[in-house]
């Protein structure tokens, strides 16, 4: 793939930051697929992110979400020797960010069978959440 450089229109440009940012970060993002992930609409404003992190427990997985980032970061660190024939399963640390519109909150996350599930969505309304 290529790579672009944008350092010249940020020299020739005013209030198109954001823009560029997302542009080399989707640029960045295509060059590692580890690990691999599904992103799926449940209902018109819930979702759902799954990643595939087979060989991490949920000891090994931090997740943070700050301002409209979610960052999922894996690390595994192989404490007993063990004599590998074939290695298959990808043992090596991520990390994952994801960019949410300014309205949307990660709710909830669960880990089941190796897939670790994120539950991103609208902020219900304080009528709802108040008797």
């Amino acid at each position: 793939m290529r790579t672009y450089d944008f350092a010249p229109l940020w020299r020739s440009t005013i209030g198109f930051d954001r823009l560029f940012d997302l542009a080399e970060t989707a640029q960045r993002a295509s060059e590692d697929n580890y690990p691999p992930y599904n992103i799926e609409r449940l209902a018109e404003d819930r979702y759902q992110i799954s990643l595939a992190v087979a060989g991490f427990s949920p000891e090994d997985i931090i997740i943070t979400a700050e301002q409209n980032v979610v960052t999922v970061e894996g690390s595994k660190s192989d404490k007993t020797e063990r004599g590998f024939l074939y290695r298959g399963i990808s043992h090596r640390n991520f990390k994952r960010q994801f960019s949410l519109a300014e309205y949307v909150q990660v709710k909830s996350a669960a880990f089941d069978n190796g897939l670790l599930s994120l539950l991103p969505g609208r902020p219900l309304p304080v009528a709802e959440v108040m008797p």
